[in-house]
């Protein structure tokens, strides 16, 4: 992108003359339509889980094409056994934080048990808030045939659904657990039922969870938006995983469908011990990781009194302005 500077602009600054200043374009932001469109191009589309600024920034940096904050916060950062506890103003806090710092993935944030099941018009006040106080771009929401009312007046305030089948977390105890659904060939047809009638509802993308490769399969073929999976074998439109299970950080939990990209699990639990072993042995900090001594002028055999008022020609040697003049420091 090219802006032409007038003659004589910003003088004292810039030479008399026509000046050409380049800015970077700006990174395209995926949007709900380019996620429903990646379906006819043949593009898959890559969809983690992000809870934290610091994790959206690097998955978004690295390419990832949506961001779901999922109510799996509830497990993974939370502690909890399942999902049903997550209420409406944590996925709020959530969101909040990943919005303000990805510049690129599309958004998603899942609404949590009892936030859209009630009425439709909880549903939208719910929906309404994620998009207004956390920055969401598009909800998720479980459930079939039962929740296209909810997903209708959603998408009718203009608020982009994406709907999720199959093994749905929030319906956990009515399944019995965290099992594989839609081994039954009745079970089958209630999944395509209940994603076709999402698709008529308005739902721009579905989340397929936790059901036989060649029933996504053929759930895939017969719905025209994108079907993202997990669980759910290859022939999904896209795939989503939790991050914190792709990237190896818990060393007990090894479901099937997940592969594991890296074991930070591991490589965090050795950085740890090696810092407390060298904060208890003294090691820590040493030198190379500590401030230099303060100047010390001396008059007459007497220490000079040094105010504390700043010079503002000297950037301090801590926080965002100490970067800014090139040393690297992190409150």
């Amino acid at each position: 992108m090219r802006f032409l500077l007038p003659r004589g602009a910003f003088k004292g600054t810039l030479r008399k003359r026509a000046t050409t200043l380049i800015v970077a374009s700006p990174m395209k932001k995926i949007s709900a339509p380019d996620v429903r469109a990646a379906k006819a191009r043949g593009e898959k589309l890559a969809v983690l889980t992000a809870y934290d600024a610091t994790f959206a920034r690097l998955l978004d940096a690295a390419g990832a094409d949506v961001l779901l904050v999922g109510d799996s916060l509830g497990m993974v950062v939370q502690g909890l056994p399942n999902t049903l506890p997550v209420t409406l103003d944590d996925m709020i806090y959530h969101t909040r934080a990943v919005a303000r710092v990805t510049r690129r993935a599309h958004v998603v944030t899942d609404m949590p048990f009892l936030s859209f099941q009630v009425s439709p018009e909880d549903a939208l006040r719910a929906a309404g808030r994620l998009v207004k106080e956390g920055g969401a771009e598009a909800v998720k929401l479980e459930g079939g045939a039962r929740s296209v009312e909810a997903v209708r007046r959603i998408v009718e305030a203009g608020i982009p659904v994406m709907g999720h089948v199959g093994l749905l977390p929030q319906s956990v105890h009515e399944m019995g657990g965290f099992k594989v659904q839609a081994r039954e060939a009745e079970a089958q047809k209630t999944l395509l039922a209940d994603a076709q009638a999402l698709v008529a509802a308005g739902v721009y993308a579905l989340v397929v969870e936790g059901v036989p490769s060649d029933v996504a399969a053929e759930l895939t073929r017969a719905v025209s938006v994108p079907t993202i999976g997990i669980g759910a074998g290859p022939s999904c439109d896209g795939q989503v995983l939790v991050c914190y299970d792709f990237l190896g950080m818990f060393g007990e939990f090894k479901p099937k469908f997940v592969k594991r990209y890296a074991e930070l699990g591991e490589q965090i639990s050795q950085a740890t011990a090696n810092y407390v072993r060298e904060v208890k042995a003294g090691v820590f900090p040493d030198a190379a990781h500590s401030f230099a001594p303060a100047p010390k002028a001396m008059t007459g055999g007497a220490e000079t009194k040094y105010t504390l008022t700043p010079d503002a020609s000297e950037p301090p040697g801590y926080g965002p302005a100490a970067e800014e003049a090139g040393e690297v420091s992190r409150p």
